[in-house]
């Protein structure tokens, strides 16, 4: 699910979106340098009676200098975007520092928003509607950046067809921005019974390893299922995370882009949308120049 950013006169209060949609890295730890292409986004809407602000966050990955992948449903609605990389600093709770977050002219880098054409389509073959998993078919934005970012390495887009050819459990790595623990909190705010949680956690860049969960099952033609049990040792997704990319396990070879949960304890598995498909990736590298 991604973060939203909601916008009053005076300031901007984070809360934690619970549509349904993906977003963070639970059960990780910071990831430090090891994925430098990985960055935190944040995209502008145009509130009614407020005007453009920044309005929620998500994560995404550098695949060329001015390119970066993330989820559809990051870029829907957005009329400006901006994207932070490793110009941070860190305290010892890693919380994530920079002046200008989130409304950027600082060391963030300003972008235009795309969405694929074919997201949410009416026709798409389960049927059209909010269902599960029609609500997100193809799944998949870009955010071309004003100016081109300099990482030591980028992700990298994969073979057509790429996912069909791995096995269940087949390593996979969680990159992201987004809530990492859920805190107790006093009083009834949540609608359960008590104790009552909240995610919580730091913009900060987490890693953590994960796994296939049955190459094939009866969606795969368009998702990654993939786990998200801390008992079992998988990292998981949550809020703040959507679009960030699920790598082939070991490399910064792009699978999917974090899509959506299925529970607000995000446990159990999550969906990404794959970008392996030939259709999805031509519409990519029609961004890359």
């Amino acid at each position: 699910m991604k973060k939203v950013l909601v916008a009053s006169l005076l300031t901007f209060a984070l809360v934690l979106s619970l549509a349904g949609v993906a977003a963070a890295i639970t059960n990780g730890q910071p990831d430090g340098d090891a994925h430098p292409y990985v960055g935190l986004l944040v995209f502008d809407a145009d509130i009614p009676g407020v005007g453009v602000v920044p309005a929620w966050s998500c994560s995404g990955a550098l695949i060329a200098p001015n390119v970066v992948l993330t989820a559809g449903h990051c870029t829907d609605g957005a009329v400006a975007a901006r994207v932070w990389f490793n110009e941070k600093t860190q305290n010892e709770d890693f919380t994530f520092i920079v002046d200008d977050f989130p409304f950027g002219g600082g060391v963030s880098t300003e972008g235009t928003p795309f969405i694929n054409p074919d997201y949410r389509s009416p026709d798409n073959p389960y049927g059209g509607g909010n269902g599960l998993p029609a609500f997100s078919y193809r799944d998949v934005g870009i955010v071309v950046l004003e100016e081109p970012v300099t990482v030591e390495e980028f992700a990298v887009l994969p073979a057509p067809g790429l996912v069909d050819t791995l096995k269940n459990k087949s390593a996979v790595d969680f990159v992201g921005y987004g809530v990492q623990f859920q805190a107790q909190i006093p009083g009834v705010y949540l609608p359960q019974p008590p104790p009552y949680y909240r995610w919580d956690g730091y913009y900060n860049r987490y890693y953590a390893p994960s796994q296939l969960v049955s190459g094939k099952f009866i969606h795969s033609a368009e998702y990654l299922r993939l786990a998200l049990n801390p008992g079992g040792g998988s990292g998981g997704t949550c809020f703040g995370d959507s679009g960030g990319p699920d790598l082939l396990g070991g490399t910064n070879v792009v699978l999917g882009v974090n899509s959506y949960v299925t529970n607000v304890n995000c446990s159990g598995v999550g969906y990404s949308a794959r970008v392996d498909i030939p259709e999805v990736l031509d519409w990519i590298q029609s961004f890359i120049q």
